[in-house]
């Protein structure tokens, strides 16, 4: 199926500690929509709320009803977008009290009474134990969660099932997210959990192949720049041509955000010119 597949089912039993309900917001940048976990057992910890459509508390309820199990005992988020903390208000109406917790960091609007999770302590559920794992790249606040008995991880956006992350410009930083692969590769990982799309059952093997695919990407943009092509949509145009064009928005923003980094390494240097696009070019 595609990247935007309506069969991905509203929810799943993935293991017998952890069950998916699906955010049923379907899109270009989410895929069949943005999963949110349930870990543990009868008072599971919930990872991610979705987006705050509608439809989604039924089908959550329904699914721990189904499972025998009560009410989420906390929620956890991975990191600050919509789609992931979205549905904080709508939760806390249907289960009162309800703590929830992330990394604040560099933080805007949040819903109100967010408390602080930072890398490495320790989240107790029913049974089970989450390690938040601190990733930026996608995001500067962006959290995984390291599930020590299963040896799984819970990604959030940093690796997705069936795409590559978009290293948004705003927030973003290309550098910082290659640093977060490689930790993540030092991790004692077998299962992957993704925000979007199905479980990645080679954790290590999809973490590698994401490395490779930047390494990549950087090449093909290295090379673009080396035969004269000095603005982004160009750049796009070169690499991204068998890629649909609905895409090459985000795509333009994996380009800058590999152009960031190669200046930051000072391997490309960037010109500004007045009511012009900016010009990249070679350093070297």
């Amino acid at each position: 199926m595609g990247w935007i597949d309506p069969e991905f089912p509203k929810t799943a039993t993935l293991s017998e500690r952890v069950g998916r309900v699906l955010g049923l917001n379907p899109g270009l940048m989410t895929g069949p929509g943005t999963n949110t976990y349930l870990v543990g057992a009868r008072d599971p910890i919930l990872i991610d709320t979705g987006a705050g459509i509608d439809g989604y508390v039924p089908v959550l309820d329904a699914y721990l009803d189904h499972r025998g199990w009560r009410r989420p005992s906390r929620i956890v988020l991975t990191h600050r977008h919509g789609d992931h903390i979205g549905g904080v208000a709508q939760l806390r109406a249907r289960f009162p009290g309800i703590a929830v917790a992330k990394m604040l960091h560099k933080d805007g609007a949040l819903p109100p009474s967010i408390d602080d999770l930072r890398d490495g302590a320790v989240v107790a559920g029913d049974g089970v134990t989450l390690i938040p794992v601190y990733t930026p790249g996608h995001a500067s606040d962006h959290l995984c969660y390291y599930f020590p008995e299963e040896r799984s991880l819970f990604t959030g956006d940093v690796v997705l099932g069936g795409s590559t992350t978009v290293i948004p410009a705003e927030d973003g930083d290309l550098l910082d997210y290659m640093t977060s692969l490689r930790r993540l590769q030092g991790l004692d990982v077998r299962r992957i959990y993704p925000a979007h799309g199905p479980v990645i059952e080679d954790g290590p093997g999809r973490i590698q192949e994401y490395i490779e695919h930047r390494r990549m990407r950087e090449r093909q943009i290295l090379e673009a720049l080396g035969a004269g092509l000095a603005t982004i949509p160009a750049v796009v145009a070169r690499i991204y041509a068998d890629v649909s064009t609905s895409l090459h928005g985000a795509a333009a923003q994996s380009v800058e955000s590999h152009l960031r980094k190669l200046a930051r390494e000072g391997r490309v240097r960037e010109r500004i010119e007045r009511d012009a696009p900016s010009r990249w070019e070679l350093t070297g």
